[in-house]
């Protein structure tokens, strides 16, 4: 009996830590959200249709087109088998052990060596690799590293990710809103209080989603690496791959990397990071001596089966 593809479930090793933090962000993320709307509907009385118009057709384009936005904006170009032929191969491979649907195959032309995930789901998912990652990587490395990836697409952190990160993006259009609705022609006490107000709201609205998704994003890095390595059986291609994008990003254009530096979150590996304190507090990935620390641990269990 053949089974639905939306009851299956790939043989990724499930994470429990990824599924709670998962939960929780889009709980406190939600609950900003709905705070928000609420302050601003207390805040622009006259204007309240306007902003739950705006805030719920910004929710539905988010959810429905930020993956394609996403992959456009990063240069993503599907391509076929007959373009890509060992490409294909090892996402077929990856998806053979994983048990689990092929998402879309593309490649974006950038020297950057990294790659991504985006989608909602199993149906819109979508791995791609840069040109300079193809270059630099041997096959197992990049087998690890699409392994990773698929991960990401098997665990639906992706998804989480791009609607968690959406809240930023509406305090800042929901303070345009305010601003140009007339609110500050009015002499109204109210409503000047409501200029200082909006801005001061969605600061602070903005800050708060900004630092919960770099809390589930760094958690997510992390479990990628640990289900990448499990399902493949080979940490260290994958701990290879790692120490070799990060080196060649030093030799990167500083102009290039900044072009890449606004899609950190979904990258497997960023184009800039930090290691001091306050930047690792930022970062929207563990340090790249956390990921191989795990992996070298992963390889020592493995060798002892």
């Amino acid at each position: 009996m053949r089974r639905s593809r939306s009851l299956t479930r790939s043989r990724y090793a499930p994470d429990p830590g990824l599924t709670a933090r998962m939960t929780t962000t889009m709980f406190l993320i939600g609950l900003l959200y709905v705070v928000f709307v609420g302050v601003l509907m207390v805040l622009l009385r006259g204007s309240w249709p306007i902003v739950l118009l705006v805030a719920g057709g910004l929710f539905v384009g988010q959810f429905w087109f930020s993956d394609r936005i996403a992959a456009l904006g990063m240069g993503a170009r599907e391509v076929s088998r007959e373009q890509a032929p060992e490409l294909h191969g090892t996402v077929d491979r990856i998806c053979a052990l994983a048990d689990m649907p092929k998402p879309k195959v593309a490649i974006a032309d950038s020297d950057v060596p990294n790659a991504f995930a985006t989608g909602r789901g199993e149906k819109t998912a979508l791995v791609c690799v840069t040109t300079g990652l193809l270059r630099r990587l041997e096959p197992e490395e990049l087998e690890g590293v699409l392994a990773h990836e698929m991960s990401h697409v098997a665990h639906r952190d992706v998804a989480v990710m791009t609607i968690a990160s959406f809240l930023g993006v509406l305090a800042g259009m929901m303070t345009r809103v305010a601003l140009y609705s007339g609110l500050g022609r009015s002499r109204d006490s109210n409503a000047a209080a409501a200029v200082i107000l909006v801005p001061v709201v969605s600061g602070a609205v903005y800050v708060l989603s900004f630092l919960l998704t770099r809390v589930l994003s760094r958690y997510r890095e992390l479990a990628a690496d640990r289900a990448a390595a499990l399902l493949t059986g080979r940490p260290s291609a994958l701990a290879s791959a790692l120490t070799k994008v990060s080196g060649e990003m030093a030799r990167i254009p500083t102009r290039d990397l900044r072009m890449a530096e606004p899609y950190n979150a979904f990258w497997f590996a960023p184009a800039f990071s930090s290691k001091e304190s306050p930047g690792r507090l930022l970062s929207s990935h563990p340090t790249l001596e956390q990921r191989l620390d795990q992996l070298s641990r992963i390889s020592a269990r493995l060798g002892e089966v």
